[in-house]
């Protein structure tokens, strides 16, 4: 097999392009994706392992779908920030994707705000957007979403690019990662994955 670590310093159109057809692989992920564009969903993007894990398995030589528990669904809409607006987009899309096989998690960045400080006891400033939300993800190998523009196009949001990605070392960024989930995150997808290197964190 390849080294699975060949792109790791390979140019960033190039990481992009094996992005885009590791993503393109997977049937379900472009079914989300061009329904997610069809609904309209302001500021949108198919993020976290439903992005980074179809590389993983493009460069491990894995099926696309492989470890993909969730399909996890992003917008931004600052409009409206009530409970009762962003259910009304769950129901919404409850109904678009109610025949797939698979889990399609839809949630507004810009209410996360409102609800991390109880779930995990951290004070966050609100979001301004759908690429600020994934620059706040706890790895930047995480930090990656894609949609397709009005073309169908697939668009690739990585606010710190790819290096991270496809150096197949997946580090914590310690103000961001709590250690118990983080370090239990990383046990599961090392059983998954066990050419990535993940390094822990320290209990508190």
């Amino acid at each position: 097999m390849p080294d699975p670590r060949r792109l790791a310093t390979a140019s960033a159109e190039a990481q992009q392009a094996f992005l885009i057809a590791a993503v393109q692989a997977n049937p379900v992920a472009m079914t989300v994706l061009q329904r997610a564009a069809a609904m309209g969903l302001p500021d949108h993007g198919l993020m976290a392992g439903a992005v980074y894990q179809a590389v993983w398995n493009a460069l491990t030589g894995r099926d696309a779908g492989f470890g993909v528990n969730d399909y996890d669904l992003g917008y931004y809409d600052a409009s409206d920030l009530s409970e009762a607006a962003e259910d009304v987009v769950i129901k919404a899309g409850d109904a678009v994707f109610a025949d797939l096989d698979a889990i399609v998690e839809i949630r507004n960045q810009a209410r996360v705000h409102l609800w991390f400080c109880a779930k995990h006891g951290v004070t966050r400033a609100p979001l301004t957007s759908t690429t600020d939300a994934i620059s706040h993800f706890a790895s930047h190998t995480h930090a990656v979403a894609v949609r397709l523009d009005a073309a169908g196009k697939m668009e690739v949001l990585a606010p710190y690019g790819l290096g991270e990605l496809f150096s197949l070392h997946v580090r914590p960024v310690t103000a961001l990662a709590d250690p118990g989930g983080w370090n239990a995150k990383c046990s599961r997808q090392q059983a998954l994955w066990p050419e990535i290197t993940f390094e822990r964190t320290a209990l508190a």
